[in-house]
């Protein structure tokens, strides 16, 4: 630390800061309260108690993001059952220099182009290979052919082999064994995970295939190799499905549960068992969720050893970019977003982290892709040095905080889904499938009045893009819990445009009845261009107006769509908006909407109102059903 003077004398820069007035969380309040007032949110005259409430955002799991937090608000709360605080790493020792496992996915059941792209990560900066194996990804007989050019004793290989693993998995202990690698070098893990599969299916897997065969796999698995894992403890299903960060980590945690009984039922002692399950979670574009839930999902694996009697309750963690925040319209933006979620899976300690290509919603990623995956982390790890600090956001009082409260959240889930029989019970039963699908539904309103914004599709969408076109990638296993992304409603109705566009030569249009100056109308104009470009839906714009005639001259030019749209300012709207719908519809418009709040303008004549927060996908949708347009 420099120093400072400070009246004649030399102190630390601590005590030069001492020398100013510590401001209270009052005076806070109070200023707080004045921007308040100044936004109107607030009159004049209020004065509440708590004016950082009205700033205050809520999770999907109900926890409450305060604007300020002190170290009071990260104090544990008297009464409150206690769950370990192990919420750190793996690299719990100082600064590596390697830092987290740096871990590409391969999903093309080409074994040629799979083993050329594998060594070209490895080449690359990729640590380990992770293969999908099964179904319609690659054939498990493949995988000598696959890994032919890879050190094993080196790469650690880790598989997601679908429904059934068995076959997969002997696959590569096969492997191991022709290619003579060392027993003690041997790392990765075979990918044993029923209860995904159960809840990708929808239905409980067949003997063979269960937790049983997953635990005998286990066992014989760590015998010959004592550092190779077998079995997965998977949070996306759930996520995917629509899940709250508490609800991916309570079923996550009831799986790894329902794993460890399997494994100390198969002999293994409690300690051992503990450490051959490995977890995975999506990481998000929301860098203080994924953080809080990576410290969480920790805190929690201890207290299951806890209770368990074991003497560590140490996590392994794969952390992989969110499948359900990718967007097939302008795919350029996922480079953004999984930038984002593999910082925040660093920073909350993941062991290993997998980023997903940006073009991963459309199909099988080239070279370009994989490179830019690859190429985002090693930035993270080489220039930003992201690993060479341990557990950055430890003693934020926002991280601690909100960790603290997920960890609360997710055990009371997992609890209760405990209270139903355990994962498979609760899968069977459809518990955890109601349950998520409520939470669903609160994120389906937010993305579609554009709370949860989604840059590149349902804000600032582009209409002139250029189409990335890719090889379709293999088939997720279906019939269970829904795997959905959140862009998909207004994709759907970009591809209702497209196909528009290639039927007729012209996409769907509304005609934007802009009154007044451009000054007058510009905000609320393009605002209305946006929210309907969302949809693939184009606007021909009257620009500058003067009186109801003019913008029926403008309207006359632009063909008369069937849906015109009222832009201009709250001034000119008293004067001309009456008129002007009144004009339209007796031009031909069959539906008039207009820029403003509904309560305000409601006696104007128009039929719909688009302002912030309105429901954008029922817009669209309405203005479909009456342009009619292609399918």
């Amino acid at each position: 630390m420099t120093e400072a003077t400070v009246d004649g004398g030399t102190s630390t820069g601590s005590t030069f800061a001492s020398q100013f007035p510590q401001p209270t969380r009052e005076q806070w309040q109070g200023l707080v309260a004045g921007v308040l007032r100044k936004s109107r949110v607030i009159g004049e005259d209020d004065a509440p108690d708590r004016p950082e409430d009205l700033l205050a955002t809520t999770t999907y799991d109900g926890i409450t993001l305060a604007p300020l937090y002190t170290a009071d608000d990260a104090s544990p709360e008297p009464g409150v059952p206690g769950l370990p605080s192990y919420v750190r790493g793996a690299r719990a020792t100082g600064a590596t220099l390697d830092g987290w496992d740096v871990r590409q996915l391969h999903d093309d059941p080409d074994p040629a182009r799979t083993a050329e792209a594998v060594l070209a990560d490895l080449e690359n900066g990729v640590a380990s290979v992770f293969l999908r194996t099964g179904g319609e990804s690659l054939d498990p007989a493949e995988l000598p052919r696959v890994l032919a050019g890879v050190l094993l004793d080196l790469a650690p290989v880790v598989l997601d082999p679908g429904t059934d693993f068995g076959p997969a998995a002997e696959a590569l202990l096969a492997v191991f064994r022709d290619r003579g690698v060392p027993a003690s070098e041997v790392r990765g893990n075979l990918g044993a995970d029923p209860v995904t599969a159960h809840a990708r299916t929808g239905r409980a897997p067949e003997a063979g295939a269960d937790l049983a065969a997953a635990a005998d796999l286990a066992v014989r698995a760590h015998a010959e190799f004592p550092n190779l894992r077998a079995v997965v403890a998977d949070g996306q299903p759930y996520h995917e499905a629509g899940a709250s960060e508490g609800q991916e980590l309570g079923a996550a945690t009831a799986a790894g549960v329902a794993y460890l009984r399997a494994l100390t039922d198969a002999g293994l002692d409690v300690d051992t068992a503990l450490g051959l399950v490995e977890f995975r979670f999506a990481a998000t574009g929301d860098q203080f969720l994924t953080i809080a839930k990576l410290r969480a999902a920790r805190r929690l694996w201890a207290r299951v050893a806890q209770a368990s009697g074991a003497a560590s309750g140490a996590q392994k963690q794969h952390a992989i970019t969110s499948w359900s925040m990718a967007t097939r319209r302008d795919p350029w933006v996922n480079m953004l977003r999984t930038t984002v979620a593999a910082f925040a899976a660093g920073v909350g300690g993941a062991d290993a982290v997998t980023v997903r290509p940006f073009d991963t919603a459309l199909g099988l990623p080239d070279a370009f892709a994989r490179r830019i995956a690859r190429n985002t982390q090693s930035l993270l790890l080489e220039e930003s040095h992201l690993a060479q600090v341990i557990d950055p956001a430890g003693g934020s009082w926002f991280v601690e905080k909100l960790t603290d409260d997920l960890a609360h959240t997710a055990w009371a889930f997992f609890q209760d889904i405990e209270r139903q029989g355990g994962i498979t019970a609760a899968l069977d039963s459809g518990w955890i499938a109601d349950r998520v699908a409520e939470v669903r539904a609160a994120r389906d309103k937010a993305l579609a009045t554009r709370k949860d914004p989604l840059t590149g599709v349902s804000e600032f969408p582009n209409l002139t893009e250029e189409p990335v076109v890719r090889e379709a990638a293999p088939a997720v296993p279906g019939g269970g819990l829904p795997r959905v992304r959140y862009a998909e409603a207004y994709e759907d109705l970009r591809d209702r445009s497209d196909a528009g566009l290639a039927a007729t030569g012209a996409r769907p249009t509304v005609f934007l009845a802009t009154l007044g100056p451009v000054a007058q109308h510009t905000a609320r104009a393009q605002f209305s261009r946006n929210l309907f470009a969302a949809g693939g839906v184009d606007a021909v714009e009257a620009g500058a107006t003067a009186t109801a005639d003019d913008v029926l001259a403008a309207y006359e030019a632009a063909g008369r769509p069937k849906v015109a749209v009222l832009a201009s300012s709250d001034k000119l709207y008293a004067d001309l908006a009456a008129p002007a719908a009144a004009a339209l519809k007796a031009a031909g418009a069959e539906y008039v909407w207009l820029a403003g709040a509904a309560k305000k303008w409601a006696d104007t004549g128009a039929d719909g109102y688009l302002f912030a927060g309105c429901d954008a996908l029922d817009v669209l949708s309405r203005t479909y059903a009456i342009i009619g347009a292609e399918r």
